[in-house]
Parts: C-alpha cells; sequence; structure tokens
C-alpha cells in the first residue's frame, strides 16, 4: 500500500472477504458497534483496489429521490443531475451505505434490483435502467446495538448480502491502533484501551453507547498533542458518552483511576 493510503489494522479475514465480494458482485453487509473501523475498512479497501468511493451517511429523513438523483433548474434550462447511488453505479464505484437501517423503506426498495443478480438500477425519473459498471459493489453498514426494533433490516434484506461481523478488536491490537493513529507513546495507549475495556463491561453505568476505537484516538491525540490526559480524556472521551450527570462522574472516576 502507498504512503498516502487510509491506516487500517485487519483483524481477521476481512480483506480476503471483502476482495471476493467484489471479484464477484456479492453485496456486503457490515455489522459493528460505533466506531470500531467499519468505515475506515471501506475506505481502506476502495483504496487497496483502486476504485473510486461513493459514500452515503444514511438517516431517516433520506429518501430515495435524494440518492438517485433529480432534475434541476440552471440558467433557465432543467437538467438532470445524478444522486450518488446513481453515479456510482454508473462509475463502477463501491458505493458504501452508512447506516443503511435508518434510511427510509423506498431507498431499501430501489437498492434491492442492485443487490441480486440484476445489478441494476431503476431512475423512475428518466424512465432508465442503470446496469453497474464493471468494479461496481454495493457495501452497507449498520449497528445492531445502536437501532431500535422497528428500525432492524428486514430478513429478506439482509439475506441479499454476505455478512461481515466487527467488533473492538483485541487489546494488543487496539493499542496498536490507537498509538499508531493518535501518535501517543505505547504506555498511553495500554492506559486508554484498559480504561476501554473497563468501561465496556461496566453494564451498571446504563451507558447507550460504550467508548469505541474512534473515542480512544481521539483523546489519544489531544493528549499526543500535549494536552492534560485527565482533560483530554474528560473531553474526548468521557463528555460524548452522556449528558447523565451521575454517568459522567462515573465515567471520570473510571478515567482517574487510569490516569
Amino acid at each position: 500500500m502507498s504512503a498516502d493510503a487510509p491506516y487500517y489494522r485487519p483483524v481477521g479475514d476481512e480483506v480476503a472477504l471483502f476482495e471476493h465480494a467484489q471479484r464477484l458482485g456479492q453485496p456486503l453487509l457490515l455489522r459493528g458497534p460505533t466506531g470500531c473501523g467499519k468505515s475506515r475498512f471501506v475506505a481502506y479497501m476502495a483504496h487497496k483496489l483502486g476504485l473510486p468511493l461513493v459514500t452515503v451517511a444514511c438517516h431517516e429523513d433520506t429518501s430515495a429521490t435524494d440518492l438517485l438523483g433529480r432534475h434541476l433548474l440552471r440558467g433557465g434550462d432543467t437538467v438532470w443531475q445524478d444522486g450518488p447511488v446513481t453515479r456510482a453505479v454508473r462509475q463502477g464505484a463501491i458505493l458504501y451505505l452508512d447506516e443503511v437501517a435508518e434510511a427510509r423503506p423506498d431507498v431499501i426498495v430501489a437498492l434491492h434490483p442492485l443487490s441480486d443478480h440484476r445489478r441494476e438500477l431503476y431512475v423512475d425519473r428518466l424512465d432508465e435502467v442503470v446496469t453497474a459498471a464493471p468494479g461496481f459493489l454495493l457495501v452497507a453498514s449498520y449497528n445492531p446495538g445502536y437501532q431500535h426494533r422497528l428500525k432492524e433490516l428486514k430478513p429478506s434484506t439482509r439475506q441479499r448480502f454476505l455478512g461481515l461481523r466487527f467488533d473492538y478488536p483485541s487489546a494488543g491490537i487496539e493499542q496498536e491502533i490507537v498509538q499508531q493513529e493518535s501518535g501517543v507513546d505505547a504506555s498511553t495507549a495500554k492506559r486508554l484501551v484498559a480504561l476501554a475495556r473497563r468501561l465496556r463491561s461496566l453494564d451498571a453505568l446504563g451507558l447507550a453507547e460504550v467508548p469505541s476505537t474512534r473515542l480512544l484516538v481521539e483523546t489519544g491525540r489531544l493528549i499526543a498533542s500535549g494536552y492534560e490526559p485527565r482533560a483530554a480524556a474528560r473531553a474526548a472521551l468521557v463528555e460524548p458518552l452522556s449528558d447523565d450527570a451521575d454517568v459522567l462522574q462515573g465515567v471520570q472516576d473510571a478515567v482517574n483511576l487510569v490516569f
């Protein structure tokens, strides 16, 4: 990989599975908690395979029109502008739909022909069927622990994808990632990982989301910049986790034991 490649530390056979999925044109569904490396992995693989990457952050207001395209007025003329999905299909890009379960049902329906043997996209406003160019791959992700039960993907949708489960890496690998990404020394990276693993095991705190690897990296970056470790942990790790004062104090107590 070149020097400008996104940093990613493989933890299993995910690279090989992605390469096979891309070669076969089989859609891939990444499942795992927030901040565990799903998006970074997709960026890494796009760079490794030399393919353009089109990323869509899905949310409850994301509609099929937003993704497929729309007519716009320009200088008195009506012109068509492809949306990100249509653009990715025409280019033969990797299309990454982040938190796909948050999208509206009409988005999921529009994607169905892309996620089976047809590899086609119907753009109703153009009355055009766009066949995926060589290289195209549909990748989607979601966080099963975060989604409300009514926001889960239907089995009929999940079964269109190859599945790849992500989780937070082992302590040794997570320490390596934090040290590499943030620039802190090995001792500080080890402390940050120990803190996160402790907090992830404390159900009594009632955290909606546990500390992610991404939060550890951001905390490490602050520390590496010269910011005092406890204050850095407070700003980058403690405060983002909750609005509840008691919960925040419990997390801060854990920080104070480590730093």
